[in-house]
């Protein structure tokens, strides 16, 4: 019996999986899904559950069922690639592998900045995101909320807490002279008047120094605050970072064309994980995902896999609250109701796979 075990059940682990049940798994062939929650969970929708806006129930998915899968609902500790296995927090029981795909995502970068990781708020997982949708919920009138970081979780983020909670003070710390920089000009000046008309201050050329528990400091100033919330960037996930392979300079796994690592070529590495062209992203993990399907399915049938295409992303969609968006779709920028609307479908098509 061959043991494929896919590390994450997110965008990228979750299309694998689905990949391969869709060709019947061959019989001598055992699947073992790993993922700290019992379920799929849509993570570019965390900033609803931040802002309260939506049930948390409405941002997962339940995991398909098949009788040759298994899953494990745990927190993973460390891979062994020496022994081939998966060690976990909290738990004595091990998990081998022949194949192993990872798929666990990234965390917050906190750029060595002082108390950032100890006082602010995170987006970056289920847990972290009701956590934090808790500390906006309970605030009191005319609360104080900062988000730092201007890309398009701090911009979703922002505008989504504006929308619930029209009484609140929120600040949006910008590293540089305009919001969301890897977007087109126009639509960067369609965000920002945007948050203009809805009273959200936004703090250009920011440089946090510290972060204390009921304050942050910016370029020598210092801003009582109730809530701060994280989103100035990300890295890939503890346990990779902490792999014996060759990484690129954002500590991102270094894989050949089908996903392999080139010393262990039974080791995929997809997503946030893996170093790539591509900034990370659900598309690009979604994409590589499907593509890692077809070359294990080549690979456990004994069948020499194809090159995979050239990856060609769609575009990059955004909300400003429920009815207004913005996005890049194929290289053409776009404002207001309809990229939201398509955002929308995107979320629906994703809650049905």
């Amino acid at each position: 019996m061959k043991n494929l075990v896919i590390l994450g059940g997110g965008y990228g682990g979750i299309k694998v999986a689905l990949g391969l049940l869709d060709k019947a798994l061959p019989n001598d062939v055992k699947l073992t899904i790993v993922d700290r929650n019992p379920y799929q969970s849509l993570k570019t929708e965390f900033y609803t559950i931040v802002a309260g806006t939506v049930a948390d129930k409405d941002v997962r998915n339940d995991f398909p069922k098949h009788e040759q899968v298994e899953y494990v609902f745990a927190e993973v500790e460390k891979i062994d690639t020496v022994n081939q296995q998966i060690l976990f927090q909290d738990r004595s029981q091990t998990v081998s592998y022949d194949y192993l795909v990872i798929a666990l995502g990234c965390e917050d970068n906190y750029h060595g900045v002082e108390g950032a990781e100890v006082y602010t708020e995170s987006v970056q997982t289920f847990a972290k995101a009701r956590k934090a949708g808790v500390a906006v919920g309970n605030l009191k009138a005319n609360g104080k909320v900062t988000i730092v970081g201007a890309g398009l979780s701090g911009i979703e983020v922002a505008s989504e807490i504006r929308e619930s909670r029209a009484d609140l003070n929120i600040r949006l710390l910008d590293r540089g002279s305009s919001v969301l920089r890897a977007f087109d000009p126009r639509i960067q000046g369609y965000v920002a008047d945007w948050f203009n008309k809805n009273d959200v201050e936004v703090l250009h050329h920011a440089n946090v120094e510290y972060v204390e528990k009921d304050g942050v400091c910016n370029n020598g100033v210092c801003y009582v605050n109730d809530v701060t919330i994280w989103t100035a960037g990300v890295r890939p996930n503890r346990v990779v970072r902490e792999l014996p392979f060759d990484k690129d300079n954002q500590e991102k796994v270094i894989v050949n064309e089908y996903y392999q690592v080139p010393d262990q070529p039974n080791v995929y590495v997809i997503g946030d994980c893996a170093s790539s062209v591509y900034s990370p992203s659900a598309q690009l993990a979604g994409i590589q995902g499907e593509q890692t399907a077809t070359i294990l399915n080549c690979i456990l049938r004994n069948k020499e896999p194809k090159k995979p295409k050239d990856i060609r992303l769609k575009g990059t969609l955004g909300s400003l609250g429920k009815n207004d968006g913005f996005g890049n779709m194929m290289n053409q920028p776009l404002m207001g109701i309809v990229p939201r609307v398509v955002k929308s479908g995107v979320l629906w098509l994703s809650k049905r796979h």
